[in-house]
């Protein structure tokens, strides 16, 4: 846990740094964007059952070993879903974070799942912590205009797997007649994720169906690129947990800005594992994780658990 802590003090101080900042910071255009207060409404527990449970398990799977996920016997996570087929599974858990591609035939969908930061990788955490923005890459965006900009970081790490990401999931639509893919991930993971959301939602047909349910996401780019997420796929949704600073870094004050669909944890009971999550109208909503306090950030929170005893990071993976 120590080694977690550390990793994570970063992104706990500079959420703080955007929380306290003054306009304007060092000629920097700050807070532009939009911010809501718009007051948020109660997610029942069959909702966060139904629709976030089994994102949030392929999610925690995309933390096991490579040879354990192709093989799908990763512990608690692969067990919660079976029949799962892998396609493809990576990464180093450096530079590139691990990631599987699968067919899910009991949900007729086609899966794509990232591992989160990992805090033994020093590699790994690089990738978090670049703040410069960049024009979104032009080749696995197209339809993007000049005005998006995305994490450098973030992009550089999500285009080291988007070739394979894009082939694999159009042979398996192709060969299994699926309409719809899932594309999930945690932290580092869920920034991966929606930038491979948007590049297949642009990429393939629009007959097939392109989901994104993501966790404890770090803000990937500026307002136009929020409006695209948001244009493009309706149906995202990042899941927030309670007093997890993750989603506050990059800064708001440096001109990044959350799509909407945010769904925030206010409260986990630990005998139950079950959690108190309310949908947050519009983007940046001030009522949710944007208006957490800093006196009572928690690093643990960006772990978990989140819900029905889910929590993220490699514990639940066997050696």
């Amino acid at each position: 846990m120590a080694r977690i802590l550390r990793s994570f003090l970063g992104l706990a101080a500079l959420a703080a740094l955007a929380g306290a900042a003054p306009t304007p910071l060092f000629g920097i255009n700050i807070g532009s964007g939009d911010e809501t207060d718009g007051t948020p409404s109660a997610v029942s527990q069959d909702d966060i059952t139904t629709d976030l449970q089994r994102p949030a398990q392929f999610s925690r799977a995309a933390y096991c070993s490579t040879a354990s996920v192709q093989k799908w016997s990763c512990g608690a996570a692969c067990d919660a879903i079976p029949n799962v087929k892998v396609l493809a599974a990576g990464g180093d858990n450096g530079a590139t974070p691990d990631f599987f591609i699968a067919e899910d035939p009991d949900q007729q969908q086609v899966v794509v799942a990232h591992q989160g930061t990992d805090p033994h990788e020093i590699l790994s955490i690089a990738n978090d912590v670049e703040f410069a923005q960049v024009d979104a890459n032009a080749t696995l965006f197209p339809q993007a205009s000049s005005d998006v900009q995305v994490h450098s970081g973030f992009q550089d790490t999500q285009g080291r797997t988007a070739d394979l990401v894009l082939s694999t999931v159009q042979s398996s639509l192709a060969s299994n007649g699926f309409k719809k893919v899932l594309v999930t991930g945690h932290s580092l993971g869920a920034a991966v994720a929606s930038l491979d959301a948007v590049m297949l939602r642009m990429a393939l047909p629009d007959d097939v169906e392109v989901d994104s349910v993501v966790f404890g996401l770090p803000r990937v780019g500026n307002s136009a690129w929020a409006d695209l997420v948001n244009s493009l796929i309706p149906s995202f949704a990042h899941i927030t947990n309670q007093d997890d600073p993750v989603p506050n870094v990059p800064p708001h004050f440096l001109d990044f800005e959350h799509p909407g669909g945010e769904l925030h944890i206010t409260a986990v009971d630990n005998s139950t594992g079950q959690a108190t999550m309310v949908n947050c109208p519009g983007s940046e909503n001030q009522e949710c994780a944007a208006g957490n306090s800093l006196l009572d950030t928690s690093i643990p929170n960006h772990l978990g658990p989140y819900f029905n005893g889910i929590s993220f990071g490699d514990k639940a993976c066997p050696n």
